[in-house]
């Protein structure tokens, strides 16, 4: 692993890559009995290869939803999203399965390893649909391992290892079909603020090394680490600033 960076030093800023998100006049729409909820009212977006962006606003701002959107687990009511140029706004539920599984890594806050199965069976996972022998799913899921510094863990099941471990783990499956985009749900509510720090320190390195990230928290501390953050309120997008 890296070290961390001494204070004061320059943040690395990438320029960016071509598009990978882009959505425009997002709608979202649900029902609860006789009430309609407009979670997202025309939002629109761009996302370029090789950013690091943050996504934050308050209980309630349409954030969870937009990043439902964004990881392509649920569809817009109105308005278009292209990924990579496809309109997935149109897209039948296995093309959506499809887009999920080989362009999307996620990482999520309660870290959804499997209990029984070691670390280097649940980052082998996602390349078991991916169609990869079992030697090339192997080997590409201990080279993630590697990259997130738990080679030396990998035949520990989630119950033998730290949150912090845990959480690389699952940064190392998303990480296994080498994606378009990372994204991040509260990646470190379940974990101490010195722990937090190290997985944030390990996106940090996985950014400078032209991984696109997109984080979804509530935390400033942790939306400091990007360097762009999205402000959402009541379905809008409130700011878009560079960090």
């Amino acid at each position: 692993m890296i070290p961390p960076p001494p204070p004061n030093t320059p943040r690395l800023v990438r320029p960016p890559g071509q598009i990978v998100i882009e959505i425009d006049g997002v709608t979202k729409l649900y029902r609860m009995g006789e009430e309609i909820i407009h979670a997202l009212c025309g939002v629109a977006l761009k996302v370029h290869r090789n950013e690091y962006l943050a996504i934050m606003g308050p209980s309630g701002s349409g954030k969870s939803t937009l990043m439902n959107m964004l990881g392509c687990l649920d569809t817009p009511t109105g308005g278009h999203y292209h990924f990579n140029g496809n309109d997935v706004s149109a897209m039948s539920d296995d093309e959506l399965a499809d887009i999920r599984n080989r362009e999307i890594g996620f990482v999520f806050q309660t870290f959804n390893l499997l209990p029984r199965s070691n670390a280097l069976h649940n980052v082998e996972l996602p390349l078991i649909y991916a169609g990869l022998t079992p030697h090339e799913r192997r080997e590409r899921a201990k080279q993630s391992l590697i990259n997130v510094g738990l080679v030396d863990r990998m035949m520990h099941k989630p119950n033998e290892l730290s949150g912090g471990q845990r959480q690389r783990v699952a940064i190392a499956r998303a990480l296994a079909n080498k994606p378009s985009i990372i994204l991040a749900d509260e990646p470190t509510g379940n974990l101490d603020s010195k722990t937090g720090e190290e997985i944030m320190h390990l996106f940090e390195e996985l950014y400078e090394q032209g991984n696109t990230i997109i984080v979804v928290t509530h935390e400033e501390d942790i939306a400091r680490h990007a360097r762009r953050i999205v402000r959402l309120r009541d379905g809008l997008i409130e700011s878009d600033l560079n960090n």
